[in-house]
């Protein structure tokens, strides 16, 4: 048996690795995990997950939006929005109405509740977001915004 004596410390967050030296993709799953974590954190006091908030979003800014093009804007499966469609409405928050055209296919809405619940979240992400875009000159800002959007618009978008 081999006995390990000398072990190299972890690096933290941005050191090492998982700095400017480190593999891109790992570095933006980094990031994106760091705001997810800090949007938990905004959030937890009202009892809203991040993919919770994401689907409020989406539904107030496409009122009506079916549960499968929801799945695509969220990024989410669509047994996770599903799960989530159910907490949100047996909390208030969601109104699911059939499709007058196609029966099978459920529309989703935000109830009163759910807007007063959506703009409470709303400003806690903001500061995430303020928090977020203050690490970064307006140029910056709009390099990162460009390259984001034409990554998903590249990786993402219809073949």
């Amino acid at each position: 048996m081999v006995k390990h004596t000398s072990r190299r410390p972890v690096p933290g967050p941005g050191d090492a690795k998982r700095g400017v030296d480190g593999h891109l993709a790992y570095l933006l799953r980094q990031g994106a995990a760091a705001v997810r974590l800090r949007m938990e954190r905004e959030l937890a006091d009202l009892n809203v997950t991040p993919p919770q908030f994401s689907t409020m979003t989406m539904i107030a800014a496409y009122d009506g939006i079916s549960g499968a093009d929801l799945a695509r804007l969220t990024l989410l499966t669509p047994q996770t929005v599903n799960v989530i469609l159910r907490n949100l409405e047996r909390d208030g928050a969601v109104h699911k109405a059939p499709d007058p055209e196609h029966g099978r296919i459920l529309r989703l809405s935000l109830t009163p509740h759910g807007q007063r619940l959506l703009a409470a979240c709303r400003a806690r992400v903001d500061r995430v977001e303020v928090a977020l875009a203050d690490t970064l000159t307006r140029r910056e800002e709009q390099i990162v915004r460009n390259w984001l959007a034409k990554l998903a618009k590249h990786w993402l978008g219809e073949p």
